[in-house]
């Protein structure tokens, strides 16, 4: 299995993309500040959107065209 998340910060100004094979470890590496550099840096902590898959290969190729949209659609998931 994949997920696809989003992660923002408290005033949610940030959005911070990722793929992951475990979402709660993942989601609880960024909470803990153990996470990517990027949300250890703009304090992204907060889980506001995932999605599933079967293959991680199907969540990175969304990572992928998520990271290219626009951010009012990002929001508007």
């Amino acid at each position: 299995m994949g997920y696809v998340y989003i992660m923002t910060n408290k005033s949610n100004r940030v959005l911070y993309i990722g793929v992951t094979t475990d979402l709660v470890r993942r989601v609880s590496e960024h909470r803990d500040s153990s996470g990517s550099r990027f949300t250890i840096k703009y304090n992204c902590n907060k889980l506001i959107y995932y999605e599933v898959f079967d293959e991680i290969e199907d969540a990175i190729q969304r990572e992928t065209q998520l990271k290219w949209w626009q951010r009012q659609w990002k929001i508007n998931l």
